[in-house]
């Protein structure tokens, strides 16, 4: 078993759905904690969007939708075990 922290489900559900709706900003990897894949995102967005007319922010938005579902559809203790313990950062 994890250590289920009762901030972990608020999280969980916070950042699942920032995933979907601010993904490609990468709120979500800020909101666990991951703040250089969250930087990452946000770069991408911002600057090669602005290269590629925005294909790059709807590619980042793509993977925050992605992620975001992934969140939600996760139960709690396997959601910490992978992102609060394993540090898993993509996907």
């Amino acid at each position: 078993m994890s250590n289920l922290n009762p901030s972990h489900p608020t999280k969980q559900l916070l950042a699942g759905y920032c995933g979907i709706i601010l993904g490609g900003f990468g709120v979500h990897k800020f909101i666990l904690g991951y703040a250089p894949e969250g930087f990452i995102m946000l770069v991408v967005s911002v600057v090669a969007g602005s290269f590629t007319y925005g294909i790059a922010l709807l590619i980042m938005q793509l993977v925050g939708l992605i992620e975001g579902m992934i969140y939600l559809n996760k139960p709690p203790e396997e959601f910490v075990n992978t992102y609060f313990v394993n540090k898993q950062g993509w996907f």
